[in-house]
């Protein structure tokens, strides 16, 4: 016997597992960030597509998000369609609170709308990510700080940014990141958290954008977006 805390050979061992984890899957991780980076270079549309999909994941499970908002950008829908066209598309596909999440898509869409084209980008402050994600949550309805995180990262604009979701949690909490997992996070625990989060990155020695994708796959079995 060692004579170590139980909790101490826990949190060996569970640091043991991340590292042979990302060994494992560091190749593809970083393969679906330069994806992510690629979006960049896009047309607003894609963009706001992006934004789309962020604001129908809470409570509701990714890929059938991203289903869901493939299938109504495909049709051009998403971009110009009405209530009646977007909703049962939500529902039919899976997202939960289908209505909510279509009125958001809408006002996001009124809010970037400039002469009958999507302007998102040009809103998007790329020397400034924190202020741009300040930004996005206090005037894009249904966005908090982890969608807007979400929004950021997966259009390659959000490589320091924590998307706090419960998969991401669960695994700060194994790793003795945080004490415990908030039932309401605040703007002010959400930055602390994100704080904790890039000083265990930066201990690890894996970036925080990798961090995230391979906490994602340690609890999903992919690694997606």
């Amino acid at each position: 016997m060692s004579g170590l805390p139980a909790s101490t050979g826990l949190l060996r061992s569970a640091m043991r597992e991340l590292l042979s984890c990302y060994k494992a899957k560091k190749l593809t991780i970083k393969k679906r960030l330069a994806d992510f980076q690629s979006t960049w270079k896009k047309a607003d549309k894609k963009i706001f597509a992006e934004l789309c999909f962020c604001l129908c994941t809470p409570q509701s499970k990714a890929v059938m998000c991203d289903k869901a908002i493939s299938s109504l950008e495909e049709t051009g829908v998403l971009f110009n369609g009405s209530f009646a066209q977007i909703s049962p598309a939500l529902k039919i596909n899976g997202v939960r609170f289908h209505n909510n999440k279509t009125r958001y898509i809408i006002e996001a869409r009124n809010l970037f709308a400039k002469k009958n084209r999507l302007c998102i980008k040009n809103k998007i402050n790329t020397l400034n990510i924190d202020e741009t994600r300040g930004w996005l949550v206090k005037n894009v309805k249904g966005l908090g700080y982890k969608e807007a995180s979400h929004f950021l990262r997966n259009i390659g604009q959000g490589k320091n940014l924590a998307i706090l979701d419960i998969h991401i949690l669960r695994n700060m909490l194994k790793l003795k990141i945080i004490k415990k997992i908030p039932k309401i996070i605040s703007k002010k625990e959400y930055l602390s958290m994100e704080k904790n989060l890039e000083r265990f990155s930066k201990k690890a020695g894996i970036p925080m954008d990798e961090l995230d994708l391979l906490f994602w796959s340690m609890e999903t079995g992919t690694v997606f977006k």
